[in-house]
């Protein structure tokens, strides 16, 4: 009697146990980090006005959807419109907005190089660059000596890599007129790949969006 129940609590742990691994297998399919993924196509892009990093305004980025969200911004951050900020809402009312988020690191600097190119072809398109956390000096003699036109904002404290799930450098979002996410895109990518993209976008459509690895696809 002993040796059977033994071997029957044996057997019980054992299923347990795989039903376990089972469950932990599919919790982590399912809460795979943000990171990977961007912000979801289809949901407003979340609002932000950060300081231009070739302007004089310092301090961190404004993420307020509404006045008074304390550490968030005292105001919305879509009611600041000065000419040393960047204002996400600003760029995306009239046109659609590929907005770029990067590190000083030169594989970042290389991208932007390619973003610049398309920027000079694209007017119906507005584009973009946050600077990630960093020296903001360094940051600023890289839009002076590369001579990116396209604003570039400055996010000392990295907030905007949470809410925009920054995983990679660089990492592009693609933007719909009005702020809706189109896609993302992360790591490096060709100029005909980003120009195809920038296209589409101009277009009014959708690009394929690869949910396996969270890339925006021409």
């Amino acid at each position: 009697m002993t040796a059977g129940m033994s071997g029957r609590y044996r057997w019980l742990i054992g299923v347990v146990a795989v039903l376990v691994i089972v469950y932990v297998s599919i919790t982590s399919v399912r809460t795979k980090g943000p990171g990977s993924r961007g912000v979801p196509v289809g949901v407003i892009a979340p609002p932000f006005a950060a300081p231009l990093v070739t302007g004089g305004l310092s301090g961190d980025v404004n993420v307020a959807r509404r006045a008074g969200q304390g550490d968030a911004g005292r105001v919305a951050a879509c009611s600041i419109h000065r000419p040393d900020v960047l204002t996400l809402c600003d760029l995306y009312r009239d046109r659609p907005v590929v907005l770029a988020f990067f590190t000083t690191a030169g594989r970042c600097t290389g991208a932007l190089d390619i973003l610049q190119r398309v920027v000079a072809t694209r007017p119906r398109v507005a584009f973009a660059a946050v600077a990630i956390r960093g020296d903001r000096g360094d940051v600023r003699k890289l839009v002076v000596e590369h001579r990116w036109t396209f604003p570039v904002g400055f996010d000392r404290d990295g907030v905007l890599a949470d809410l925009y799930s920054v995983a990679i450098c660089p990492q592009v979002t693609y933007l719909h007129r009005g702020g809706r996410v189109a896609g993302t895109s992360f790591g490096m990518l060709g100029g005909r790949e980003l120009a195809a993209r920038v296209d589409a976008l101009a277009a009014g459509a959708d690009p394929a969006y690869d949910r396996d690895r969270g890339q925006a696809q021409p």
